[in-house]
């Protein structure tokens, strides 16, 4: 299930396609971490310990993405990741097992605090600039999960502008989903995915192939992560 992680919708899909096809395992686009600071009542904090094992750059990115996404969250009455936590409500309640598929959250923002580029970091301050003085008309319904079209557009857009970016949000992690969620069918019968909608396309078409056994280096990767009911 492609996902927007704001959208209403993707809630309702979420719990009409586990409900009906009720697999062994429902996998999702998370790690323990994110899991552990989603599902908690308490508002986790970072110390400085935390931010300097991630890098600054890093941090102070995850920051203003997680800004942006509770602003857009806002307007359709839907907080990041409630289609993930509709997921977990729904499999705990049908004793069905969880995985987690993710990479690890600090792993992610410790390479993205490395290799942003200072270009990047320009470009990004000019555009939120930019922001808060030309008002900008989204180009996509956020109360829905967007068209295949307009992802590929926006993922074109990250591609070009923020490559770093891209390289460590994107790709590798499409690398990391897609080899969990091949071993993960190669010993359940029926597994279900929650995924953001732009890991889709890529992931489905590196698993056909077969291809995330060898596009990860080992050393990288951290196996899924498995809740029992």
């Amino acid at each position: 299930i492609g996902t927007s992680h704001i959208s209403p919708d993707s809630i309702k899909e979420v719990k009409e396609t586990i409900l009906k096809e009720l697999p062994d395992i429902v996998a999702l686009e998370l790690d323990p971490l994110r899991f552990k600071s989603l599902m908690s009542s308490k508002k986790s904090k970072l110390n400085l310990k935390d931010i300097f094992r991630i890098g600054i750059k890093g941090f102070l990115l995850n920051l203003i993405g997680a800004w942006i996404e509770k602003k857009l969250g806002k307007l359709v009455h839907t907080k990041p990741g409630d289609e993930m936590k509709e997921a977990v409500k729904i499999a705990r309640e049908n004793n069905l097992k969880i995985a987690l598929i993710d990479q690890d959250i600090q792993i992610t923002l410790k390479k993205l605090s490395k290799r942003v580029t200072w270009k990047e970091k320009f470009r990004f301050i000019k555009e939120i600039f930019l922001a808060f003085f030309k008002k900008r008309k989204i180009p996509f319904d956020i109360t829905k999960v967007p068209s295949q079209k307009v992802i590929e557009s926006l993922t074109k857009k990250l591609k070009k502008s923020y490559p770093s970016v891209y390289l460590t949000l994107i790709e590798e992690r499409n690398y990391v989903l897609s080899k969990n969620l091949y071993n993960l069918i190669n010993n359940h019968n029926k597994v279900i995915a929650v995924i953001g909608a732009g890991h889709e396309k890529e992931v489905i078409n590196l698993i056909k192939i077969s291809e995330p056994l060898n596009g990860i280096k080992k050393d990288n990767f951290i196996e899924y992560f498995i809740i029992e009911p």
